[in-house]
């Protein structure tokens, strides 16, 4: 049985919904277990622990955009941690009373799925003083489209020379 609710704390539902079948026909199981029953993938797993990519992250079951790889942080925790979301509206804060203590758990505004948990106060060196700490599986990546050298006659652009292939955006 899933653990995530198909509405918000206020009783609204959110805009994407999905039947549990839906869910487990277009997540992988690793997936599923972790944005469809809050569970979390094991420290230091995470294809995103250690990137330094720019780009958007975004949540893996329904494409929303989360998170900007400008407010990724190393933390040393074994997972992702950024501090702040792309807008507050994009995510949905929720107190978490699991596992005898008490956090506050992240999901996904869009959809529901459970993304991790933020974390106050622990004196990183960040403009919030928050560590949202989340699952890579939870995430896809999308690099910014790469620009041209200082100097270059397209600069500021992402297009190019002639001929020159540029990344889809």
């Amino acid at each position: 049985m899933p653990t995530v609710e198909p509405v918000r704390p206020d009783g609204a539902p959110y805009p994407v919904a999905r039947s549990d079948a839906e869910w487990r026909e277009m997540l992988d199981p690793g997936e599923y277990a972790v944005l469809r029953e809050a569970g979390t993938e094991p420290p230091w797993s995470g294809e995103f622990v250690s990137t330094k990519t720019t780009g958007v992250y975004s949540c893996r079951a329904c494409n929303a955009e989360l998170f900007r790889s400008d407010a990724k942080f190393d933390s040393h925790c074994g997972w992702p941690s950024f501090y702040s979301p792309l807008a507050g509206d994009r995510i949905v804060e929720i107190v978490d009373r699991s596992h005898g203590m008490v956090r506050t758990e992240v999901r996904c505004a869009s959809c529901g799925s459970h993304l991790g948990h933020v974390f106050e106060g622990e004196g990183y060196p960040t403009p919030t003083d928050l560590r949202y700490c989340i699952n890579s599986v939870c995430l896809t990546l999308e690099p910014d489209a790469p620009r041209c050298h200082p100097g270059s006659p397209w600069q500021g652009t992402t297009a190019g020379p002639p001929g020159r292939r540029t990344l889809p955006r």
